[in-house]
């Protein structure tokens, strides 16, 4: 492979690309000044159109006095985008088309109507069949299509406006169109409403006869079932047992809690006699007045005895009688106390008793209440159905009425308005003689401009050696040959090897062995590496042992492929010492072995892509240096044959020093390759036994191409053999050209 880019040897010459500019400044103006006149006439000579536009607003046009009762204007939806182009097809409808039409008469002029006034030359393309015969379309709808032609309706952006615009030769006619067109809509919408409410009124009379039927049914059905079921109406909406029940049992508890605090009060003062106690902290004793006098009076006589206790001793008569008046009257008081406990217990039975009676009367109409309540239940269904039917009703003659009122004063607000009625246009909007004539002037000078930089650019006039490049003496060296070791001379200098001298300048300078220091570094390299070369050094003062020996043979391309598919190669190295001609065994043989069914690739390593441009024609694909340096993957470098079902890789479009920095790549690109494929097939250039040892694998075949056998070919042979090749087979293409067909399989083309 070359390690020269061709793309690197030559650059642009600016300045002499731009002065094609100057030397061809005649022809570039000639032709602007041609295109500019001829657009000149033809903005001249064209039928002026002129454009009207007219506008509508949509949106609810209902006053608040005119407003039906119990609606508003919120509770109308407003309209989004989809309801204004909805809007918009209404408007560009064939039916509002059809009404301007027949008002405007516009059948009877020829702009709408070509078959009034038919030129020659749409005649003759009539009868060659290059346009449509107008006479097959009816009248009408040649009018509708000339009409939606020339009419454009759009909805203004971010707005409920609809913009109405309409073309024609004649400037009031295209706004008599535009303002027709809007006033149909606008009719039309009203027409809609006029029939919709008629629509109503007819569906609302008869439902609402239906319907005061039914109510009055109803009704008299709540009525009779609320005289058969006795159901009177109390307080709070509730019937009479349901009332009384209520009543019962807050009487019925009242009862109970008198009862209880009877006897809880009879059985204190009852404690309190039985345990003596003192009767002053029992309630109902304190409430009564006798006791309360008793008390009183037995205050006093205890107040006379202190006093004559002080001057009498106690077994005095006077002290005596008043100690007896005493003792009188805490009996006294103990006998009230028993009354008051007979009382309360008297109080007690009669509480019970009204419980008793309020119980039975409780349970009675607790009997009555359940029934009622069954009763108040279908009651209530009755007038369920009533008020619904009733609800429905009034909202029938509210609707009618408004409906009916509407239909009789043929009010129907529509919910758009015309905003902006179309003038007459006074300019054409078509053609625009100054723009027209600027574009074309503008458009031709770039255009020439552009061909002439071109053409001077693909003549290669403008294009100049690359500042460094070197086209004399350049050598070729494939990719393979590329060392990774120092080589040693007989004097003892070590060469470096062809990366490091890339990094040092580039590749194409690195100093290459002449032929004589060749033969040197490969002796000193067979020296060093006997196990890879089977050669044994030889002593000095002896003579060299003559090489091994091995089977070589001369073969043709058909027979290199039949080798190769009977043995079951997985690898083909080709060594073409005698250049790129040779190349053509590789392509051959892969084609051949490509058509006896097999998956074979060819990748090509030869200087300047002598293998690889017979397969695709061109040697701008990307290939085998794009894939070392990174720059593209297996599926972009890989292309098929034109001329057989076989694969190539190019030698490819990357920066060759770049590409050799990754030469240790190539051993595992060559496994992958030949997991892949049946067969990989390496065209390696004028390659030595060393470049192409980083491309054997298990099941290599090694072949040398050649033209002539003369002396190069030999020595090729001779030091493959030498250096661990011995089975290395010579093909010829000779009598066959990489694009001939093969003999027996498809064609090249």
């Amino acid at each position: 492979m070359s390690v020269q880019s061709a793309a690197a040897d030559v650059d642009v010459d600016l300045r002499q690309l731009f002065a094609s500019l100057a030397r061809n400044w005649l022809r570039i103006v000639l032709v602007t000044l041609v295109v500019t006149g001829l657009a000149f006439a033809l903005a001249w000579l064209a039928t002026p159109y002129y454009k009207a536009t007219a506008k509508l607003e949509i949106g609810s046009r209902e006053s608040e006095y005119t407003r039906p009762p119990g609606t508003n204007d919120d509770d109308k939806p407003i309209l989004d985008e989809q309801g204004v182009a909805t809007q918009v097809q209404i408007i560009s409808s064939p039916d509002i088309l059809k009404q301007v039409a027949t008002k405007l008469n516009l059948d009877k002029l020829p702009e709408f109507d070509e078959t009034l006034k038919m030129s020659t030359l749409g005649r003759v393309l009539v009868l060659v069949g290059l346009k449509s015969d107008p006479f097959d379309i009816p009248p009408e709808e040649r009018v509708l299509n000339a009409m939606h032609d020339k009419l454009n309706v759009y909805a203004v952006e971010k707005t409920r406006a609809i913009a109405i615009e309409f073309a024609s030769k004649d400037p009031k006619l295209a706004a008599d169109i535009a303002n027709g067109i809007a006033n149909a809509y606008i009719a039309s919408k009203s027409d809609a409403k006029l029939e919709s409410n008629a629509a109503a009124t007819n569906f609302l009379a008869p439902e609402i006869a239906d319907l005061q039927n039914r109510v009055k049914d109803a009704e008299a059905k709540v009525a009779a079932f609320r005289a058969q079921s006795d159901l009177l109406m109390g307080g709070n909406n509730a019937v009479l047992p349901t009332q009384q029940l209520a009543e019962l049992s807050s009487e019925l508890s009242r009862v109970r809690a008198s009862r209880a605090a009877a006897e809880a009060s009879a059985e204190s003062v009852r404690r309190a006699l039985q345990n003596g106690g003192s009767l002053d902290s029992v309630p109902e004793v304190l409430s009564s007045e006798l006791i309360q006098r008793l008390r009183e009076r037995q205050v006093e006589l205890r107040a006379n005895i202190a006093d004559l206790s002080t001057t009498l001793l106690d077994n005095h008569p006077r002290i005596r009688a008043l100690k007896s008046q005493l003792a009188d009257l805490d009996g006294q008081i103990r006998n009230e106390a028993q009354k008051i406990i007979r009382g309360l217990s008297a109080q007690a039975q009669t509480a019970k008793a009204r419980e008793d009676q309020l119980v039975a009367d409780v349970n009675t109409l607790k009997a009555a209440s359940a029934r009622a309540g069954e009763q108040q239940v279908q009651l209530d269904a009755l007038q369920r159905d009533a008020n619904v039917q009733r609800q429905q009703l009034e909202s029938y003659m509210a609707s009618y009425n408004a409906a009916a009122s509407r239909k009789d004063r043929k009010y129907s607000p529509v919910a758009a308005s015309l905003i902006a009625q179309a003038q007459v246009p006074s300019q054409p909007y078509f053609p625009k003689i100054g723009p027209i004539t600027g574009a074309a002037a503008a458009a031709s000078l770039l255009l020439m401009a552009i061909g002439t930089l071109l053409g001077e650019l693909f003549s290669g006039r403008a294009m100049r050696p690359a500042p460094g490049a070197r086209f004399e003496n350049i050598e070729q060296v494939a990719m393979p040959v590329a060392r990774t070791e120092p080589v040693i001379d007989d004097e003892g200098r070590a060469f470096a090897p062809y990366e490091e001298a890339a990094a040092a300048h580039s590749i194409v300078e690195a100093e290459l062995p002449r032929p004589a220091e060749s033969e040197r570094v490969e002796a000193h390299a067979a020296a060093a590496e006997p196990a890879e070369s089977g050669v044994k050094p030889s002593e000095p003062g002896e003579s060299a042992p003559e090489p091994r020996r091995s089977r070589l043979g001369e073969i043709d391309v058909d027979k290199a492929a039949e080798k190769l598919i009977a043995s079951g190669a997985a690898r083909a190295i080709f060594v073409s010492p005698e250049g790129d001609e040779a190349a053509a065994s590789a392509v051959l043989v892969a084609r051949e072995v490509s058509d006896a069914g097999l998956r074979v690739l060819l990748l090509d390593l030869t200087a300047s892509g002598a293998a690889s441009r017979p397969m695709l024609d061109s040697s701008l694909f990307p290939g085998i240096t794009n894939l070392l340096a990174s720059e593209a993957q297996f599926s972009d470098v890989i292309h098929p044959d034109l001329y057989s079902d076989a694969h190539v890789i190019p030698v490819g479009t990357a920066d060759p020093v770049r590409a050799m920095r990754a030469a240790d790549r190539l051993p595992i690109i060559m496994q992958s390759l030949t997991t892949a494929y049946d067969l990989v097939v390496v065209e390696c250039g004028p390659a030595d036994a060393q470049g192409i040892s980083r491309l054997v694998g298990d099941g290599t075949e090694v072949f040398l191409s050649m033209l002539e056998a003369d002396d190069q070919v030999t020595q090729a042979a001779v030091k493959l053999i030498e250096n661990g090749f011995p089975d290395v087979t010579l093909v010829t293409p000779v009598g066959r050209e990489p694009g001939d067909p093969l003999p027996g399989r498809r064609s090249a083309a």
